[in-house]
């Protein structure tokens, strides 16, 4: 599933390329891809209005429409947008398509079809968007925001990160990487962390997003950038599908174990297993 740094990537790439876009049509070829309106409403809605902005929350891509309407895309496990020009073929497994003014059109493939388009007015927005926890990488997302976000938390470091209410945009990769960076096992209890190792953690957490956009996402699936390349970040994790290989920080071969049914990889030396009293 495309993660925040993957969003992020996407939402860059789109901002300098279609802003101020006029959205010419919209076409639906699965219309229950379409969360929210109707898809003939979300169809309709979307139609004639120019690309205003460009954002993010969380996973979740928002689009931001002339006429105070948004339109937001959860690409979920196996979805993808590209931007492609007139006189290129179409994406395989097409679900919808933005066709803009100028001839290109943005499109959204997604062979499992579990991702999901909606479109809100800005009044429904703020109800669309009130599950989302902190943004990891808002100024806000300090130490001490962090340590509010654990503080009384009894739960295991790694499934707390990946509670969407708590944090936005953490999945599976950047959760395991920024575990290992910061030294911290993935079954640390999240209410027994010094102020250290939470200062430590949130740095992590930003570090490793900011590398993984850096480089495109991490692609091991179906993952593309808009331009249809691959994500390079694979060639930067330390621990992530590296299980049996030696950590990059002290040669002791990478574990795999399953926390909160999610295939977990950490170093045993670096990540030093919690006290069972604890």
């Amino acid at each position: 599933m495309p993660e925040l740094a993957e969003v992020e990537y996407i939402a860059r790439q789109l901002r300098a390329n279609v802003m101020g876009a006029q959205i010419a049509g919209v076409d639906v070829f699965w219309p229950r891809v379409v969360a929210h309106p109707a898809p003939e409403t979300f169809a309709a809605e979307i139609a004639g209005r120019v690309i205003a902005g460009i954002n993010r929350r969380g996973k979740l891509l928002l689009l931001e429409l002339s006429g105070g309407g948004w339109l937001t895309v959860h690409r979920r496990m196996s979805g993808n947008l590209r931007l492609l020009k007139a006189d290129e073929p179409d994406e395989r497994y097409l679900i919808a398509q933005l066709r803009l003014a100028d001839g290109r059109r943005v499109q959204y493939s997604d062979p499992r079809k579990f991702g999901r388009l909606a479109f809100w007015r800005a009044e429904e927005l703020p109800a669309a968007l009130a599950g989302y926890g902190a943004e990891p990488l808002a100024e806000d997302f300090t130490a001490e925001k962090l340590a509010e976000i654990l503080h009384g938390r009894a739960r295991a470091l790694k499934p707390l990160l990946l509670d969407q209410s708590r944090i936005a945009g953490l999945g599976n990769i950047y959760t395991d990487e920024a575990l290992h960076r910061a030294g911290l096992h993935p079954l640390r209890r999240a209410d027994t962390l010094t102020s250290a190792e939470i200062a430590r953690l949130r740095e992590a957490i930003v570090t490793v997003l900011e590398i993984g956009i850096a480089h495109g996402g991490t692609t091991f699936g179906r993952h593309q950038t808009l331009f249809g390349e691959a994500g390079r970040n694979v060639q930067h994790l330390l621990v992530y599908r590296r299980e049996g290989q030696p950590c990059l920080t002290c040669g002791t071969p990478i574990q795999r174990i399953v926390v909160g049914q999610r295939g977990t990889r950490f170093c045993s030396r670096c990540q030093p297993a919690p006290d069972i009293t604890e």
